[in-house]
């Protein structure tokens, strides 16, 4: 047998007959209001026109402004009522869209204001849900959003139009791509994609920025430009090139060789560190023994960029600052020791004029 409150469930098309005079204004997204020539062609109409929308709780007009006129041009009383039963934040999204859908057609202007009030009271909606409501273009209301919220609190999610929650920064999945490239550069991007939680575009994306020598994420993500500045890692040192330098003029170091006091000359194009990383994890010498397979695991670990770190940062409490700070401190000391000693390793190692002494073979 059907259950009591099943049976007293009303039909999606139910409609009630409403008097005019308990009907609230609609809070319309047209700044001009009622335009009196379209209600008139509408009285014209009056009998074939569909019901108007009402939100029940506040019992204000949602769509149908017009027809409410109309009808009272022709001396009606009454019209008949959809029920909205939403939220009353949600009644003007619901008035947008179906003045959208049908009816006097919205100006741009009308359009705009819409989606800037949408932005102010869902924040968390992305570009593309409010362009399908509003009837803009996704670049219109991104536009809008940068004008009329710089400096309301930013959310790192917007919720689609498929009502899931979907990450506005994807530094960290972007690193940890950019990560899985370099140290398995074997790996098929499907799988990068699927392990580093990102779309396959935006993995093309980042495998495309590793080859020219970029940081995967984009400049605009990290507040910085331009784009193909090299990032401070902050903790890791730079890796020798993978070619020698071309030889020096007398008294003058080679570009990229080190000089006295420890650090490489200027001279060419500097690579990002994250190009150093890819590079080191392709070179065969550490890639086919274990101790250097183990050493660039241990490196990928301890491998820091900025967008990481600043990714971190907000979750260190005031009074941890000076602790944290304490740590990045030794650690920073610990790495330059770390620089320090390879370097003294590599100029010990280098014979006269640069050469590079071979290494001492075993006697039978």
């Amino acid at each position: 047998m059907e259950s009591t409150d099943k049976a007293l469930e009303l039909p999606t098309n139910f409609t009630q007959r409403v008097l005019i005079a308990v009907l609230r204004p609609a809070d319309s997204p047209r700044l001009n209001g009622v335009d009196p020539l379209h209600v008139q062609r509408l009285a014209d109409v009056l009998a074939s026109l569909p019901p108007i929308l009402v939100h029940r709780p506040t019992m204000r007009i949602v769509d149908g402004s017009h027809r409410v006129a109309a009808a009272a041009l022709k001396g009606q009383d009454a019209v008949e009522v959809h029920y909205f039963d939403g939220p009353e934040k949600d009644a003007f999204l619901r008035s947008v869209s179906a003045n959208i859908a049908h009816g006097l057609p919205l100006s741009t202007a009308d359009r705009k204001a819409a989606a800037e009030r949408i932005l102010r009271s869902h924040p968390d909606l992305s570009d593309r849900t409010v362009a399908t409501c509003a009837g803009l273009d996704p670049k219109t209301v991104a536009a809008v959003r940068r004008s009329s919220t710089v400096d309301s609190p930013r959310s790192n999610t917007r919720t689609g139009s498929d009502g899931r929650e979907h990450p506005l920064d994807r530094t960290l999945e972007r690193l940890r791509a950019a990560e899985l490239m370099t140290s398995r550069p074997e790996l098929p991007l499907r799988a990068v994609a699927q392990q580093s939680g990102l779309s396959l575009g935006t993995a093309h994306d980042v495998r495309r920025r590793l080859q020219r020598g970029e940081t995967p994420v984009p400049s605009r993500r990290r507040g910085k430009a331009p784009e193909d500045r090299p990032a401070d890692t902050g903790s890791a040192p730079a890796a020798p090139a993978d070619r020698e330098p071309a030889p020096a003029e007398p008294g003058r170091p080679a570009a990229g060789r080190p000089t006295a006091g420890g650090r490489p000359a200027t001279g060419g194009r500097s690579r990002t560190p994250l190009e150093t990383l890819r590079n080191l994890a392709a070179d065969p010498s550490l890639r086919q023994s274990e101790s250097g397979r183990h050493f660039l695991r241990w490196l990928h670990t301890h491998f820091v960029v900025d967008e990481a770190w600043r990714q971190q940062a907000g979750a260190v409490p005031p009074h941890c600052t000076a602790t944290v700070a304490e740590l990045a401190l030794q650690c920073s000391h610990t790495w330059r020791r770390f620089a320090e000693d390879l370097t003294s390793r590599r100029l010990t190692d280098m014979g006269p004029a640069g050469t590079v002494r071979p290494a001492p073979t075993s006697r039978n």
